[in-house]
């Protein structure tokens, strides 16, 4: 049985600083599921955004995607999480990924067999959470949680799928996530148990769908670059993507060319009906949260827009 997603919104990473507690409440306010923050390199620490939100907010549950698993040691990790689950139970959802590589070469600290190094980190800091030794360490009773929080896996290639599928409570799916992608990585995950499917989209609403296109194209720049090759190979035009990527000479040349249909499978874009109808889609390919990445040039406005869809 399809069962409707929870909705959620990610808090930008660029979002000016005395905005982000405002962003976080108004999320809350407008009564979307989830909140996701995010940890890229040289903007905010997942963890301290994933706190302070956690504190302004009394509901809304809070994902943090992603924490790169080679940044921390799994120890302090464990640390840092199982405070989360101790001041505010069962409201917070952790994703742990690889990292982006370039990122994490750039901080020296990309590890010599990733995919083994995360799938142990996951099950250290598993094992940490749930108040077993592992590394030669336990938590100390008073820190074990009543409780190990979800931990999610963000990652795309077919090989680390398939550790999410047995270490992780579910993965997280970074965008452009489409029904095809959704029920490809699925089918890559094959898990044994229950698997939350967590899906980022660039998101825009608005009664004119023309309007909501061109709020979501800029956000699809990137798209067709070879690290999302996975996102594109299920689509049924993945192929004139890619050939459309090679003959433009920028980014901008490129996103100007999309088709409006093809901006309209790559982002959840649309009047309030149809964005409503492609989560629907999602849920069946086996989403089990929707987040939107707001579209256009002022978040909080785009999180009212956003919330019609609720």
């Amino acid at each position: 049985m399809t069962h409707r997603p929870q909705i959620g919104v990610v808090l930008p990473r660029d979002l000016p600083a005395p905005r982000v507690l405002e962003y976080a409440r108004t999320a809350e306010r407008l009564g979307f599921d989830e909140l996701w923050v995010v940890e890229d390199l040289g903007f905010r620490g997942g963890l301290a955004q994933a706190t302070a939100a956690l504190g302004a907010t009394t509901r809304i549950r809070v994902g943090i995607g992603i924490l790169p698993a080679a940044v921390r040691s799994a120890v302090f990790a464990a640390m840092e999480i199982a405070t989360l689950e101790q001041l505010f139970p069962g409201r917070t959802d952790v994703g742990i990924g690889h990292g982006m590589p370039g990122w994490m070469r750039q901080a020296g600290v990309w590890p010599q067999r990733p995919l083994t190094f995360l799938s142990d980190y996951v099950t250290t800091v598993r094992a940490l959470l749930s108040g077993a030794e592992a590394d030669g360490v336990r938590l100390d009773p008073s820190a074990v949680p009543a409780a190990v929080p979800p931990l999610l896996l963000g990652v795309r290639g077919p090989r680390s799928l398939a550790a999410s599928g047995k270490v992780a409570d579910g993965t997280v799916l970074a965008e452009p996530c489409t029904p095809e992608y959704a029920a490809a990585a699925l089918a890559a995950i094959a898990p044994a148990a229950e698997h939350r499917l967590v899906a980022y989209n660039i998101g825009a609403v608005d009664d004119d769908p023309r309007a909501a296109l061109a709020a979501a194209r800029p956000g699809l720049e990137w798209i067709g670059e070879p690290d999302w090759a996975p996102h594109l190979a299920p689509l049924p035009f993945a192929a004139e993507l890619a050939a459309l990527r090679e003959r433009c000479a920028t980014r901008e040349e490129f996103v100007a060319q999309l088709p409006d249909a093809w901006v309209g499978a790559l982002a959840l874009a649309g009047t309030p009906d149809r964005v409503r109808e492609r989560i629907g889609e999602l849920g069946a390919a086996g989403v089990t949260s929707s987040v939107f990445f707001p579209a256009g040039p002022d978040p909080l406005a785009a999180l009212t827009a956003l919330a019609r869809v609720l």
